[in-house]
């Protein structure tokens, strides 16, 4: 009788464990177990060069989002953007993929404007900025290509 109390109590503590586990692991790894209040946007760039999925989406230094997927159309990359219903992007929204320090990770900073129509779900972002590539400009000036 003992030895069966000990081990209901061993079992439901290993339980709780396991459940307090998994908890931080999805709240540490920022992923979505439930959709949540989210809608999706594009932004067509002409380089998304360092930018990943998951990638924090920010306005004025404040996380709004995150970056769904990258996908190629034409020659164009095109970044699906999971962003918060609360936050409100027009039709003159400023998209530019940013670098936190001079190597550090790339992320997408919005500019949201104001002076448009509101964007609805599926909607494309048309003004957009690619990120400095710094491998670039170091090899144009090895190549003594700057002007």
């Amino acid at each position: 009788m003992e030895s069966t109390k000990l081990e209901l109590v061993v079992g439901a503590f290993v339980l709780a464990g396991i459940v307090c586990l998994g908890y931080l692991s999805i709240k540490l790894g920022k992923l979505e177990v439930i959709g949540g209040d989210l809608y999706e946007v594009a932004a067509q760039f002409n380089s998304a060069s360092g930018l990943k999925s998951g990638a924090t989406i920010e306005i004025a230094g404040v996380e709004v989002g995150r970056v769904r997927g990258i996908t190629l159309k034409e020659d164009r990359a095109v970044v699906t953007l999971a962003v918060g219903n609360g936050v409100k992007l027009y039709t003159d929204t400023i998209a530019s993929i940013k670098t936190r320090g001079i190597i550090g990770e790339k992320y997408l900073s919005l500019s949201p404007g104001g002076g448009g129509d509101p964007l609805k779900p599926g909607d494309i972002i048309r003004d957009t900025e690619s990120g400095l590539d710094l491998e670039e400009l170091v090899s144009q000036y090895v190549h003594g290509k700057v002007n």
